[in-house]
């Protein structure tokens, strides 16, 4: 009984040890096609692209001043608002102004009469004043003082009119800190900013400057919204390079919209057209070996090529030995792709 019993228990441990290995035995499947991406190498425009950092800034900006002093009467505009070329911005109280012009003005005309007299005097009318000469003129107007009451007269004007501040060019108000009843001081009242015509300062070193040209395209971006982006073209390069080893770089921005403000820190790609090259996605490059690689597409395998590059932007390599035109470069699923390894083309 004890010896069945016991052969009874060896024979069911042997076939639960065989179904656990019949369990544990590797299925083994064909790989599976990884996708990929894949574009033909041709030969295409490159840029080589420069990376700086830059400032926003109005082509043209005005500081406006009160040249006469009194107490701001009127502001007729605000911080931010638009204005036309020629619109009123502020005005002094004129009362003081316009008094001298009338005092002025009087004495001019007093002025006028004692030039009659002396010119009378000399056998001249004033009505003749084209055939008198003009050496005699000079002095009856020195004599009558005509020409200090005139000069005396267009400064009272010039300065009645000066306490006035208009818009000298279509833009927007900025810095206005005045306010009515007050003293404008002797800073600048209000500054007007032609947002429509927009430059970008920025530095390159030394050594970047044989790769940077008038005319160059210049891609700008905000830091604070890189999703928005202006083109623009360098438009000055200052002939002298400071101690830091730097040279300032002017581009005007076209098409600069409401996203760019006076002041404000952007990102700049300067792009130099190069010509005709071998262009590949930065992301079609893996590296191997310390090497640098791209795999092609060929008879539905992945392809391992090692290749050579030359110059770089922000998306692409030049590819100078290792791919010709026509090859089908992968450019995306590649980083875990070996020599041969099936794969399959994604549209």
């Amino acid at each position: 009984m004890t010896g069945t019993m016991f052969l009874l228990l060896l024979s069911s441990c042997d076939g639960k040890k065989e179904a656990g290995e019949k369990e544990r035995t590797p299925v083994i499947q064909e790989d599976k096609p990884v996708p990929v991406k894949v574009t033909r190498l041709e030969y295409t425009d490159f840029s080589y692209e420069l990376i700086a950092n830059g400032v926003i800034s109005a082509a043209r900006k005005a500081e406006l001043r009160f040249q006469s002093q009194g107490i701001v009467e009127k502001i007729h505009v605000r911080n931010g608002q638009r204005v036309a070329k020629g619109q009123k911005i502020a005005e002094l109280d004129k009362f003081k102004l316009e008094m001298d012009l009338k005092q002025a003005d009087e004495a001019l005309e007093r002025a006028s009469l004692d030039l009659q007299d002396v010119l009378i005097g000399q056998g001249y009318a004033i009505a003749d004043s084209a055939a008198i000469p003009d050496d005699v003129m000079r002095i009856a107007g020195i004599r009558s003082n005509h020409e200090q009451a005139r000069t005396s007269y267009t400064i009272a004007r010039h300065n009645l009119d000066a306490a006035t501040l208009h818009a000298p060019f279509p833009g927007v108000v900025a810095n206005l800190t005045g306010k009515e009843f007050n003293e404008p001081g002797t800073g600048a009242f209000c500054t007007v900013i032609d947002d429509h015509s927009l430059e970008v300062v920025f530095n390159i070193l030394e050594n970047e400057l044989p790769l940077t040209g008038m005319n160059d395209k210049v891609i700008v971006s905000p830091f604070s919204r890189p999703d928005h982006a202006a083109e623009g073209r360098v438009s000055e390069i200052n002939p002298v390079i400071d101690k830091n080893g730097r040279v300032r770089v002017k581009a005007t921005l076209h098409d600069a919209k409401d996203v760019f403000r006076e002041g404000m820190n952007v990102k700049i790609r300067v792009q130099r057209l190069l010509g005709k090259r071998l262009v590949i996605p930065k992301s079609a490059l893996v590296s191997r070996a310390n090497r640098k690689v791209v795999f092609t597409l060929k008879d539905g395998r992945a392809n391992w090529v090692y290749v050579e590059t030359a110059q770089e932007n922000s998306g692409s390599h030049v590819v100078t030995d290792g791919l010709h035109a026509g090859d089908s470069v992968i450019y995306t699923g590649n980083l875990n792709l070996a020599h041969e390894t099936p794969v399959a083309r994604e549209e």
